[in-house]
């Protein structure tokens, strides 16, 4: 069987003559979400349930975006992301967030080096974010200027030291985690490291059936083995074939109008959003859930977006680009059902009729 990759350069090469006709990228689709379904039959192999977050952190990945995690201790998040690193056959790293890390220690250091012949000089060695999925466990848990040496790794993907710059490896994938019931000692993430995540991924408590399977199976002592799916190479080729597919201009109407309906500042804004939202979103918002409706529509094999796709990632782009006010603490509201009632508020825009 052709792997995928292989699939993938036969079926969409300049030289073949099929590679412009929309059954073959159908095909493609096709094909791409049955290797989706395998990720997920092979994650839920060591994780139960937890579908949305596995969906989520997906689609960020064939989009090339970086992932916030957050929920409370012992929910599977550290095993979800090392299961996902092995599925995708890539290089991962682990940093363990704490109050005395330094920069140098995520993005690597100058050390003076002596040769045999007696000759001194500085070699750079790469820290742990030289990877291709990193995982930032308790990124709160350090100071901010540690925070800030991320910053720079998750939008340029490089990193600068001395008046050395080097690239990181492609893909690269930052995945970090917090807890959202410690906060004593902890230092909140900034607003513009917040918004370099793509998604704001809230990992919650699983059900009764759900915890029942996980008792069972995690005390019987054994390890589960994944297969591999994708390699690195294939995860490139596929990030760029996801920008094929097709964005409706009535689409990008409508994510522009959801955007913009999150500032209480402008004039299209619902009544209650200027009235329990301080600040809205930016246009990176925007461009997040179109990548990430992109990928929704490539995982479910579609070529091109629809509105229900923007809705199924709404809430975890703009959870974290929103800022609800006292009044909407006082009355028991988060960013959440703030969110939920602005998709219900703003409409499709309509489709124009054209008269012959």
């Amino acid at each position: 069987m052709r792997s995928l990759l292989g699939e993938l350069k036969h079926r969409l090469s300049p030289g073949n003559p099929l590679s412009s006709d929309k059954r073959d990228f159908d095909e493609f689709l096709e094909k791409f979400k049955r290797h989706r379904e395998l990720m997920s039959d092979e994650l839920h192999k060591v994780v139960v349930g937890q579908d949305d977050v596995i969906e989520q952190i997906l689609a960020a990945i064939f989009t090339g975006g970086h992932c916030l995690l957050v929920g409370v201790p012992g929910l599977a998040k550290t095993l979800l992301v090392s299961t996902i690193a092995r599925i995708l056959d890539v290089d991962f790293k682990r940093i363990q967030f704490t109050p005395d890390l330094m920069p140098s220690d995520i993005t690597g250091t100058h050390v003076l080096e002596e040769t045999e012949s007696g000759r001194r000089s500085f070699r750079f060695v790469h820290g742990p974010v030289f990877t291709n999925v990193l995982l930032a466990d308790e990124i709160n848990r350090t100071p901010p200027k540690t925070q800030a040496a991320l910053l720079q790794a998750m939008q340029e993907r490089e990193v600068t030291a001395g008046q050395e710059t080097f690239q990181l490896p492609d893909p690269f994938f930052v995945i970090a985690t917090q807890n959202p019931i410690e906060q004593e000692g902890t230092y909140p993430l900034p607003e513009a490291q917040l918004d370099r995540f793509m998604f704001n991924v809230k990992v919650d408590y699983p059900n009764l059936e759900e915890e029942e399977r996980i008792l069972s199976v995690t005390t019987r002592g054994e390890r589960p083995e994944v297969r591999k799916v994708l390699s690195a190479k294939s995860i490139q080729f596929l990030q760029k074939q996801i920008n094929q597919i097709e964005i409706p201009p009535i689409i990008i109407t409508y994510v522009a109008r959801l955007v913009r309906a999150t500032r209480p500042s402008d004039s299209g804004a619902p009544k209650f959003v200027r009235e329990l939202i301080d600040w809205g979103a930016g246009p990176r918002a925007g461009q997040y859930l179109i990548h990430g409706a992109r990928a929704m529509a490539a995982m479910d094999g579609r070529p091109t977006i629809s509105f229900d796709d923007v809705r199924r990632v709404a809430i975890p782009v703009l959870r974290h680009r929103i800022s609800p006010n006292f009044q909407a603490q006082a009355e028991g509201l988060d960013s959440d059902s703030i969110i939920r009632r602005l998709l219900e508020e703003v409409a499709e825009p309509s489709i124009p009729k054209y008269q012959s």
